[in-house]
């Protein structure tokens, strides 16, 4: 029998969104978020604007990409760039998860295109991406939130391709390596590696992606919220603060805060280094024991941040293993996503520190021999 463990973690987090907070968050470090003043003032642009620009030099964008703050989280940026993008020529959407698979569907049952060539592959599986074509555009996830599987790298994505790519990389910008040449359309949210709060997305563009803005205009309507064209031209104020609704100053200084830490611990190769670290920790637990597997089949694509695990015991009694590891506060929110297969799934992006989560694996083994 295994000794229950006597220290839990520090910050039990491991919410797949929103995700943990930055280490030592406290509320009154943001005091200075100008709540009750207009969005559009010199200070309320001013603070979007360094939510922008700071984005920009942490993840070491290119100069002569854009990047803009747009409603509705990841959801709302990754439509944003469906609806203004697609149409002008075939797609291939690659999904390998559930989210991705939204991304399928509303191409095909939304926009309803006719020239669609869908690749996918089942819950921790990735589909074979030599089969893309990239002289389509191509829409697709760099890391399956729900499935813990992610793309091993961009090699895959040629330099001369004459499509765009569109990529929901949420839960993979600040924790994995992004070669944003590759990329024509990336978005992510606030709400996930830096464990900011929801409802805000980030929308990057490349200038590939400016030019089909500018020469192509959809034959649907776009829904205001979506819009990045205003009389017939591009939007380019939405990229200098100027959102297309009223974002929550509160929020943005939360945000701030985060690129505040993430500055502070060294930038985005830390970053990067303790969601693998993160990850490492995992790999030696698993790898000691034959009751759980990752539940990535390849090596190379299991995820940093996402991850995502199967048990040999039935599902009622991987829901009680997560009840168990909630009612001693050693371990929140570890259920996977309701679509995916049963299992555990823990979030360790660079807010989650490597010894939470050495100690949340000493109480899942603690739960495992409980409940088995």
């Amino acid at each position: 029998m295994n000794a229950k463990p006597a220290v839990k973690p520090q910050y039990p987090n491991f919410s797949s969104g929103p995700c943990a907070k930055i280490p030592g968050f406290d509320l009154a470090d943001l005091e200075s978020a100008p709540l009750g003043r207009s969005h559009r003032s010199a200070l309320g642009k001013g603070k979007l604007a360094e939510s922008i620009e700071r984005t920009k030099a942490l993840l070491e964008i290119p100069e002569d990409y854009l990047v803009g703050i747009v409603p509705a989280s990841d959801t709302g940026a990754i439509e944003m760039a469906m609806w203004n993008l697609l149409g002008e020529r075939g797609v291939d959407v690659v999904w390998f998860e559930s989210f991705g698979k939204f991304w399928a569907n509303d191409i095909v049952d939304q926009l309803r295109l006719k020239d669609v060539n869908v690749l996918s592959a089942g819950y921790g599986e990735l589909p074979d991406l030599s089969m893309i074509d990239f002289d389509r555009d191509v829409v697709f996830t760099w890391n399956g939130t729900t499935s813990g599987v992610k793309v091993p790298n961009g090699d895959f994505i040629p330099a001369d391709r004459r499509g765009l790519t569109i990529c929901d990389a949420t839960s993979a910008v600040f924790a994995m390596e992004i070669d944003w040449s590759k990329l024509d359309v990336a978005t992510f949210s606030w709400q996930k590696v830096l464990g900011g709060e929801a409802a805000h997305g980030m929308l990057v563009l490349s200038p590939r992606a400016v030019e089909r803005v500018n020469a192509y205009t959809p034959p649907w309507p776009i829904p205001r919220i979506f819009q990045l064209k205003s009389k017939g031209k591009f939007a380019l104020e939405l990229f200098e603060g100027s959102t297309i609704n009223t974002p929550s100053m509160l929020c943005n200084e939360d945000y701030l805060n985060a690129l505040d830490w993430a500055e502070s611990v060294g930038g985005l190769k830390k970053l990067r280094q303790i969601s693998a670290d993160n990850l490492k920790a995992f790999e030696r637990f698993v790898g000691g024991r034959e009751w759980i597997r990752f539940l990535a089949s390849d090596p190379r694509t299991v995820s940093n941040t996402s991850v995502c695990l199967a048990l040999d015991l039935p599902e009622e009694k991987i829901k009680k293993i997560v009840s168990l590891l909630e009612e001693e506060g050693a371990a929140y929110d570890v259920a996977p996503y309701r679509d995916a297969p049963p299992g555990l799934r823990f979030w360790c992006g660079s807010t989650v520190q490597t010894k939470d989560v050495e100690i949340a694996l000493e109480w899942l083994d603690w739960a495992y021999h409980e409940v088995k």
